[in-house]
């Protein structure tokens, strides 16, 4: 457990926005969760737990104790004839760790190949790209609560995912932190390629049958020709949910708007494309202060240099009145807005 005062967390969070934690510790094991929790002065603390910060608005800075998540290492649990249980710590870096899975022969993770953020936080928002979702992969997660210090191995029906949602975004938000995370890791392993972007990569490369590389390989070059990379532009990935609505909101929106991009869920609900609605409300490439929507992508919200936190909901905030005025709809954030 490693203990620093006054930190800024420009650093650990994707999109550079300025804020100081009056108190951070970096914790590298349950141990060092433990210790916190019996800490004196730092266990009876409001917490905020910090993995990657890919996935965070910060308006202010923060009062509570800022939890790091730094626990590493990635091992094979066990490989069954149906899986492979595969293993990583919380502050493993994802997308290095699809990298290792993919070395190492144990694909299911390639669709979600070049999501920033850390392992620990995956679950927390239930990432997922390209016709994957993070709860389709998964196996069961260990967490030490920041109260009692008492460690529960959680599996998926405890963990309450949802659309980019699940129990760590409400109960147990920054009650717990998740130390390690189990992925299941279908075999054999069939490709997931159901998604028009992959179905073009299929089209241009006359690949009708990839192996998970190629598929990981694709999604990476999907990805960074529509997003921008943090390191040089910050930003938090997509920054709103696309919403799902009935078959009748759907009907009469396409009723106003028949390009309106749109796609059916299994349940017989609509998805549609928040980044289309954006821009034809016209906002692609349009600033608040120093914060922007990236030129290429319009569910992408940037740093130009120098944003700050309140530029960033400002901006998100007209964004959300102009799509309502025009289809009705009230976008949701996807980050978590501090």
């Amino acid at each position: 457990m490693q203990i620093e005062r006054g930190v800024s967390l420009k650093p650990y969070n994707s999109f550079g926005l300025p804020a100081v934690a009056g108190t951070l510790v970096r914790v590298a094991s349950d141990a060092d969760v433990r210790r916190v929790v019996d800490h004196p002065q730092l266990g009876t603390a409001p917490k905020f737990v910090l993995g990657g910060g890919s996935n965070i608005i910060l308006t202010r800075d923060m009062p509570q104790l800022v939890v790091k998540v730094e626990v590493r290492g990635i091992r094979l649990v066990e490989e069954r004839a149906d899986a492979w249980i595969v293993e990583a710590g919380a502050g493993e870096p994802w997308h290095a760790f699809v990298a290792h899975t993919l070395a190492q022969g144990w694909p299911g993770l390639e669709n979600l190949a070049l999501i920033p953020g850390t392992v620990g936080a995956a679950p927390v928002q239930n990432i997922g790209a390209y016709g994957v979702e993070l709860k389709d992969r998964f196996e069961s997660l260990d967490a030490v609560d920041l109260v009692t210090g008492r460690m529960s191995t959680l599996r998926a029906g405890l963990c309450g995912f949802g659309y980019r949602d699940s129990v760590f975004k409400h109960s147990l938000a920054n009650r717990t932190v998740i130390t390690r995370v189990r992925f299941r890791l279908p075999r054999p392993w069939r490709p997931v390629l159901g998604y028009l972007d992959l179905e073009r990569k299929i089209a241009e490369t006359g690949i009708r049958a990839p192996n998970a590389q190629q598929v990981a390989d694709w999604v990476c070059a999907i990805r960074r020709a529509k997003l921008p990379d943090p390191a040089l532009l910050g930003n938090a990935g997509s920054f709103f949910k696309n919403p799902v609505v009935t078959p009748e909101q759907c009907r009469d929106i396409i009723g106003r708007d028949p390009e309106v991009v749109h796609y059916p869920l299994p349940d017989g609900s609509i998805k549609l494309a928040a980044g289309w609605m954006i821009d034809a409300c016209g906002w692609k490439g349009k600033s608040v202060g120093q914060a922007g929507v990236y030129e290429r992508q319009a569910l992408v919200l940037v740093n130009r240099g120098g944003a700050i936190g309140s530029e960033v909901m400002l901006l998100a905030g007209a964004i959300q009145e102009s799509v309502y005025g025009r289809f009705g709809i009230r976008l949701e954030p996807e980050p978590l807005v501090v």
